[in-house]
């Protein structure tokens, strides 16, 4: 084995302990759940140093996997190869938020052509390490939090997709009223590294126009869970609103749980929510929002210039239905809801 074999293997064994140590998996389980992130390794092993190349800083390898492949297969229908005409090296926080910063001066030092990244907390990070190197994110509220100045002249280094959580808010309230018979008191549960303010007020607005009450429950950790939402309760809200968060998403297992027994119907920021048991979530469709990554990446890798790409919105949504939720909650939902769905989990 030469030294480029040996420094090759010891960075697999190095990536699949990361992944271990931070999820708390076994070796074996955390390498499978981290299957992008080998394969990626493995593709990369000995490539050219001409080839363009591409840095993917992730929030948490088995969330996103799917996600990624979908940008991947994009890449490929545009003419990119991993491994042959093009590398992809991947970072991941694995939920713990506090890497993210040294993970973005990692793959910075890497000198990629463009880095893409999806959530706020990674942006900021990326966007801490780097003023030169294109970015291309995937954030709610990207004025808002700084990291472009417009939607049609970004400015700087970073372009991308932005969620609008607050253009969505009066969708859903109205699926909320829809679900909920006689609805007139709504908690908004949120985290300022989510959408932001802009959501929390989209949210208030919409629930104005709509004559309805509002509740802000904001967390900031794991711990203000139950008390946010036994406050929601008390309040006498009779819906949840809770607005796209990767700490929310990290620890969602416990904010489920408070779902569950102060029996609050609501909708989630993501299909993953209401397969593990949230009445329902309206949002982009994230797997369509990565493939849109692909078009930013190879527009610049051709010569466009970050600053002068208009941020795009997603342009495919989905509402998943969780039905034995809704069972369980003694909802009927009416058949003008169910019709909506896109999707709906028995």
């Amino acid at each position: 084995m030469d030294t480029g074999d040996k420094a090759d293997t010891d960075r697999r064994v190095r990536v699949a302990s990361r992944c271990a140590i931070a999820s708390g998996r076994p070796l074996l389980v955390a390498a499978l759940g981290c299957s992008v992130l080998a394969a990626a390794i493995a593709a990369g092993a000995q490539r050219p140093a001409a080839l363009p190349r591409i840095a993917f800083l992730g929030m948490d390898t088995q969330m996103q996997a799917e996600r990624v492949a979908a940008f991947r297969d994009a890449l490929r229908e545009l003419g990119y190869v991993e491994g042959r005409t093009i590398v992809i090296d991947y970072r991941s926080a694995e939920g713990r938020f506090d890497q993210l910063p040294a993970l973005a001066v990692e793959l910075v030092a890497l000198n990629p052509d463009v880095i893409v990244t999806a959530a706020p907390p990674a942006v900021r990070a990326v966007q801490g390490a780097t003023t030169t190197i294109p970015i291309v994110m995937g954030a709610h509220d990207p004025i808002g939090m700084g990291f472009v100045g417009s939607f049609a002249k970004p400015g700087g280094n970073i372009t991308g997709v932005a969620f609008q959580d607050s253009e969505l808010s009066t969708k859903r309230l109205d699926l909320l009223r829809q679900a909920v018979p006689n609805l007139t008191r709504v908690a908004v549960f949120w985290n300022k590294e989510g959408g932001g303010m802009a959501a929390v007020t989209g949210v208030e607005s919409a629930a104005k126009a709509l004559g309805l009450q509002v509740l802000r429950l904001e967390v900031s950790g794991p711990a203000d869970f139950a008390g946010a939402v036994a406050s929601a309760k008390a309040w006498g809200a009779q819906g949840l609103i809770q607005l796209a968060s990767p700490l929310i998403t990290k620890h969602r297992q416990i904010f489920l749980e408070q779902l569950r027994v102060t029996r609050l119907p609501a909708t989630c920021e993501m299909r993953e929510y209401v397969e593990e048991g949230c009445l329902m979530t309206y949002s982009a469709n994230l797997n369509m929002m990565f493939r849109m990554f692909a078009s930013f990446v190879d527009r610049i890798l051709k010569g466009a210039k970050p600053s002068d790409l208009a941020i795009e919105q997603p342009r495919e949504f989905e509402f998943v239905i969780n039905q034995k939720t809704a069972q369980t909650l003694g909802l009927t939902l009416p058949s003008t809801l169910t019709l909506q769905a896109t999707e709906i989990i028995r």
